[in-house]
């Protein structure tokens, strides 16, 4: 689909803040705290019915999510979307730190999905009482 005028600068502007090389550490970050291996896809394809992210909130503070959909509509698995966020927020991230269910399920804004994930990983490094992995410093600085 092509787009025009405002659409494409828009477009073309969230492209632009996308790092594979960041995106990478952040999905490697997810799965090897969750103790599972990466499946196979782009980054927001494994994470975009949020399953992965209810397993790594629910890793960091245990029953943050009570129930996790592994399959359904699209408004189920959004719902898992919106549970790891308010859960996130719960931990301790700030609102403005996070991203909207949409950046993620309709891939609207993937920037905004991998500095949310970034903003937990921040909060958890700081834990005094966290020895699971940790994203490394690199990419706190790049972002």
């Amino acid at each position: 689909m092509a787009h025009y005028g405002i659409q494409a600068a828009v477009t073309a502007k969230t492209l632009s803040k996308r790092s594979p090389q960041v995106e990478k550490a952040v999905v490697d970050w997810v799965y090897e705290t969750i103790g599972e291996p990466v499946p196979e896809g782009s980054f927001e394809d494994v994470l975009r019915d949020g399953v992965a992210l209810c397993k790594l909130i629910n890793k960091l503070k245990p029953g943050a999510v009570d129930k996790i959909a592994t399959g359904g509509s699209g408004y189920v698995l959004m719902e898992n979307i919106n549970k790891f966020i308010k859960a996130a927020q719960d931990y301790g991230v700030a609102h403005d730190q996070l991203f909207r269910t949409v950046d993620l399920y309709e891939k609207k804004n993937i920037p905004e999905v991998t500095g949310g994930i970034i903003a937990v990983a921040r909060i958890v490094s700081g834990k005094a009482d966290y020895t699971g992995p940790q994203l490394d410093k690199w990419v706190f600085a790049n972002n």
